[in-house]
C-alpha cells in the first residue's frame, strides 16, 4: 500500500512537471515555435477548438510561422483567434495560409515574460507540494490504521521528501534554462 501510494504521488508529481514545460513553451523568446499556440482555441463551428486540430504549422525562418488550416472555411476563424490571443503577434492572411512574423522582444517585454515564467514555476511548485502532503496524509493513515508499521511510513515520509525534492529541483532547472532563453538577446 506504501509503494502504490509513493508510485501515484510520483506519476502525478511528473505530470505536474509535465504541464510546467508546456506552459514554459507557451511563452515566446522571439524565435518561431509552434508550441507559442497550443493553448489558443478557435471557434469551429461553435466549439472551441485546439489550434493543433485544425491547421498545420511551418517555420520558414526564425521569425516566421505559417499556418495552413485543414479546412480553408475556419480561416477567418483561426485569424480572429490569434489577435485575440495573448501571444502578442499580428497575424496576416493570404486567404491560404495565415502568416505571423515574430516582433523582436523590448527587454521590457523579455523582463514581463520573465515575470510570467517565474509565477508558473511557481504554481507547479506549489502542485507538487499539494501531491506531497496528500501523499503524506495517506501514509499517515496507512500508520495510524495499523496496516504499515512506523519505520515503513518513516521510511516511506523519507522517500517522498526525496521525491518532491527531485521534481522541484527539475522545476527549478527549467526555469532556470527559460529565464537564461528569455534574457538572451
Amino acid at each position: 500500500m506504501i509503494e502504490d501510494t509513493l508510485l501515484e504521488a510520483e506519476d502525478k508529481m511528473d505530470k505536474a512537471v509535465e504541464v510546467a514545460k508546456e506552459d514554459f513553451a507557451s511563452i515566446r523568446t522571439g524565435r518561431a515555435n509552434p508550441g507559442l499556440y497550443n493553448k489558443v482555441l478557435v471557434d469551429y463551428y461553435g466549439s472551441p477548438t485546439p489550434l493543433q486540430q485544425l491547421a498545420s504549422f511551418a517555420i520558414p525562418d526564425a521569425r516566421t510561422i505559417l499556418i495552413t488550416p485543414f479546412d480553408k472555411t475556419a480561416l477567418r476563424d483561426i485569424e480572429r483567434a490569434l489577435s485575440d490571443s495573448e501571444v502578442g503577434a499580428n497575424p496576416s492572411n493570404d486567404g491560404n495560409v495565415i502568416r505571423i512574423t515574430i516582433p523582436d522582444l523590448t527587454q521590457e517585454r523579455r523582463k514581463e515574460y520573465v515575470k510570467i515564467v517565474k509565477t508558473k514555476g511557481e504554481d507547479a511548485k506549489v502542485s507538487i507540494r499539494n501531491i506531497r502532503r496528500k501523499a503524506k496524509e495517506t501514509l499517515d493513515r496507512l500508520v495510524k490504521d495499523g496496516e504499515a508499521g512506523e519505520d515503513e511510513g518513516s521510511r516511506a515520509e523519507k522517500e517522498l521528501d526525496a521525491l518532491t525534492k527531485s521534481h522541484v529541483d527539475g522545476i527549478d532547472e527549467l526555469l532556470k534554462r527559460k529565464e537564461a532563453e528569455l534574457l538572451e538577446v
